[in-house]
């Protein structure tokens, strides 16, 4: 069986040493947040995630999710139900939520760490609260004061969930195909009918109620896109003084059987006429929607960051003890029958390419989240307004590159058991079956992609490219002279450069041939994915250098980071070829000939 221990230390390393939490959330008007209390919620996380969610990753794989098909039911795996009521108990949903609507206001960057910890134990477990976060946020920012104050507290306190209701059986990516209608009623409600697909935790057994955020569209709406509205539909109906009454029109009509995430409901629901409210503007849901979308995509980035960490703390478990063969070189351990394979360089290879990916995409990830909290508190408008549009930027880049990443990761750690990981008992399989949906779901690789080119670099101009060109540059220039940095300075400023002028270049094609967007998408996201990871791996070390940790600590972080140099940076000179190949490589031969 898989096993998992928080990795605290790492996690703090990130957070203090490299990201300089304490000053940065003091200037930000974090009071609350103290080292003290940082280090108490993180160390707490930890036991809650390594005591009471691991041990039943294994049962939610295994046992999954029931359905009542007479009923329209749906039962969680055991012990899930008694585990969310002690994450209830523990606060943990307040954890990072408004205080008027009963949240603790602790920042967002103190959250990133409590949710990567949640799913590297359990992420089918982790995916029944994911998107009451969204939910709060999207009401918060767009919904009327009474739904706030019915269904955020709920929500906020865990006795509720929330889902996001966007797909529809004959469409996905383009919700201008929606069939869902909303039509209004005379109290100022409106009837939702439609059905919904793979609703994660559409319909469970945790809590009381469910609040649905759906997409439909009004009688009277344009077509396509500009005529989709958002609302507020629960399971259980709910007054505008927020009392809970009788069951809405609410149905689940199943669940689906995956791959992987089988303790997670995933669930077709139907809507027959189900009392609703409309959340922001007619014709405006989509807007609406993004703001939910955002939050999910951020942390549907650190479900691939969980995975990969777990799986590589397996893996190199069972590198140190599996013996097997002896070193190239000679005997390392004489006194032993074979040495343990960690002595292998191919193993090696594995191991530091999972190391190199998940203690670089931690901050990366880490960062992109402490910018939601300049967002929102900064003093300086444009510290806000330069957080906005990095953010804007990073987010398809942290979706897509941690999950794709988690995936990688998971299949290198799978290898280092040989045929021992492709059985179940070492619980290696299920992480890279879980691993899979990540790149699916909240948008896929190829959606994020063409959200990172076709708005954030072409439709916005690059704006967040830039702000994240100018923090390289000045950290270049601010280590120039450093010597613990001469093997990466220099490469990384090239970097900077180059994916500088890939982006003017790819920009100028995409004017002349809109197919240029779409055929170089996924490589220009892979490549800036791993420009970035060269930053923050420079950033590492030099954080590393300058602490107090042990020496032994200084020098993974340095080796790690020549491995990430040398051996996986480049895997942008590919990226770049296939993009300045074109897009005629992809679009010559004809539509018949597939």
């Amino acid at each position: 069986m898989s096993q998992y221990q928080p990795p605290l230390s790492d996690i703090r390393f990130a957070l203090y040493d490299v990201l300089g939490a304490e000053p940065l959330l003091a200037r930000l008007g974090f009071a609350d947040a103290t080292r003290d209390i940082v280090d108490a919620v993180l160390e707490e996380g930890a036991r809650f995630t390594a005591t009471v969610l691991a041990p039943l990753n294994r049962v939610g794989d295994e046992i999954g999710c029931s359905y009542d098909k007479a009923t329209g039911e749906v039962g969680t795996p055991p012990g899930f139900r008694e585990a969310y009521n002690q994450y209830v108990e523990g606060g943990w949903p307040a954890l990072t939520a408004d205080p008027a609507y009963g949240g603790q206001g602790l920042p967002h960057l103190l959250g990133v760490p409590v949710k990567e910890m949640i799913d590297a134990a359990n992420l089918a477990w982790g995916n029944f609260p994911l998107l009451s976060h969204g939910a709060t946020e999207a009401l918060l920012h767009h919904g009327e004061d009474w739904q706030r104050e019915a269904f955020l507290k709920p929500l906020v306190d865990g006795r509720w969930t929330g889902t996001m209701c966007l797909t529809e059986a004959h469409c996905g990516t383009d919700l201008g195909l929606i069939r869902t209608r909303a039509v209004p009623r005379d109290d100022g409600s409106h009837a939702i009918s439609g059905t919904k697909i793979f609703i994660t935790a559409g319909e469970h057994d945790m809590t009381g109620n469910i609040v649905h955020l759906v997409l439909a569209k009004l009688p009277d709406a344009p077509a396509g896109s500009r005529g989709i509205s958002l609302f507020v539909v629960p399971k259980m109906r709910v007054s505008r003084d927020g009392t809970m009454g009788e069951r809405n029109a609410v149905r689940c009509g199943a669940i689906e059987h995956k791959m992987g995430i089988h303790g997670s409901a995933t669930c077709v629901i139907n809507f027959d006429e189900a009392e609703g409210y409309l959340v922001g503007e007619p014709n405006k849901g989509l807007m609406a929607m993004f703001t939910m979308m955002n939050t999910a995509r951020l942390a549907v980035g650190l479900q691939g960051l969980g995975l990969s960490d777990r799986a590589l703390q397996n893996a190199q478990r069972y590198a140190r003890e599996r013996l097997q063969s002896r070193a190239p070189g000679g005997a390392r351990h004489p006194e032993k029958p074979a040495d343990p394979i960690v002595v292998h360089p191919d193993v090696r290879r594995m191991l530091l390419t999972c190391r190199a990916l998940v203690e670089g995409g931690r901050v990366l990830g880490y960062h992109a989240a402490s910018l939601v909290d300049i967002i929102g508190n900064a003093a300086d408008e444009a510290e806000r307004r330069d957080a906005d549009a990095l953010l804007g930027f990073l987010t398809p880049i942290v979706k897509a590159c941690l999950t794709e990443w988690g995936v990688e990761c998971t299949y290198h750690a799978l290898q280092c058991f040989g045929g021992h990981g492709y059985i179940r008992e070492h619980g290696m399989e299920q992480l890279a079956r879980d691993a899979r949906i990540t790149t699916l779901y909240e948008g896929t690789t190829g959606i994020q992609a063409l959200d990172l080119v076709g708005r954030k670099l072409l439709q916005l101009q690059g704006e967040g490219l830039r702000v994240f060109l100018g923090m390289i540059e000045s950290f270049c220039n601010e280590h120039a002279a450093n010597p613990a940095l001469d093997a990466f300075i220099a490469p990384l400023r090239q970097q900077a450069r180059d994916w500088a002028t890939l982006s003017r270049e790819l920009a100028t094609r995409a004017q002349a041939n809109p197919d240029e967007i779409g055929a170089a998408s996924v490589d220009y996201l892979f490549y800036s994915g791993y420009v970035a990871l060269a930053y923050w791996w420079a950033r590492s070390v030099a954080a590393a250098e300058a602490s107090t940790r042990p020496e032994d600590f200084k020098t993974a972080k340095r080796e790690t980071a020549r491995f990430y140099y040398s051996r996986i940076l480049p895997r942008t000179l590919a990226h770049r070829a296939a993009i300045e190949a074109g897009a005629d490589t992809l679009m010559a031969l004809p539509d018949e000939a597939f």
